[in-house]
């Protein structure tokens, strides 16, 4: 072990005995025990005060720096954003998504009726030109009367079944007694067997 050293000074005004205490304190806190001898004025005997690593306060000796703790960062929930609308884009929305508005249906009213009455009606189905100059069509919904307007639509009804047709007059006819029409062969079949041949019927002239 390496010897200890030890140094003695004599000090006798305060002001050295203060400058020497802070070299005794200097001394151990380099590692060196260093003795420090302190005279005063009126008593020349020597106080020795040793200064060793243990005496020094702790708040003198050098401490090594602490290692900072690292901060810890703690993420914070992050909120959905909130959206909110404006009143005129909430009005917006409503009129896109507003209900649309029912369509009205025109419907055609029922054409009026000038004139009625009961009366026999046959069909024909053999012909070449009807009275205003078109061609027979026997498959077309038309029929004969004896005065009616060509074009004239009336509303033929068979009273033993309550079907209908509407035809067209195109022609003249019937010239039988007790006869006031002469329907096309398909008009005739639309409210009765063909087999029949003639019968009553019931007519609506529509205006």
């Amino acid at each position: 072990m390496a010897a200890r050293h030890s140094r003695t000074r004599r000090i006798s005004s305060p002001a050295g005995i203060a400058a020497t205490a802070a070299l005794g304190v200097a001394l151990a806190v380099g590692g060196t025990v260093g003795a420090v001898h302190l005279t005063s004025g009126t008593d020349s005997r020597p106080v020795a005060i040793e200064l060793t690593p243990s005496t020094v306060p702790t708040s003198l000796a050098p401490s090594s720096p602490a290692a900072s703790p690292s901060p810890s960062v703690t993420p914070s929930a992050t909120a959905s954003p909130t959206l909110t609308r404006s009143p005129q884009a909430a009005s917006r929305g409503k009129a896109r998504t507003a209900a649309p508005k029912p369509t009205v249906k025109r419907t055609t009213p029922a054409p009026k009726v000038v004139d009625s009455g009961s009366c026999g009606a046959s069909f024909y189905s053999d012909g070449q030109l009807t009275a205003n100059g078109e061609t027979f069509n026997p498959d077309a919904l038309t029929a004969a009367h004896k005065t009616l307007p060509f074009g004239t639509k009336v509303r033929v009804t068979n009273p033993a079944n309550g079907k209908s047709v509407v035809v067209r007059i195109n022609d003249r006819g019937p010239f039988v007694d007790g006869r006031c029409l002469d329907l096309s062969r398909a008009a005739f079949a639309d409210i009765a067997p063909l087999d029949v041949g003639a019968m009553t019927v019931r007519y609506e002239v529509l205006g």
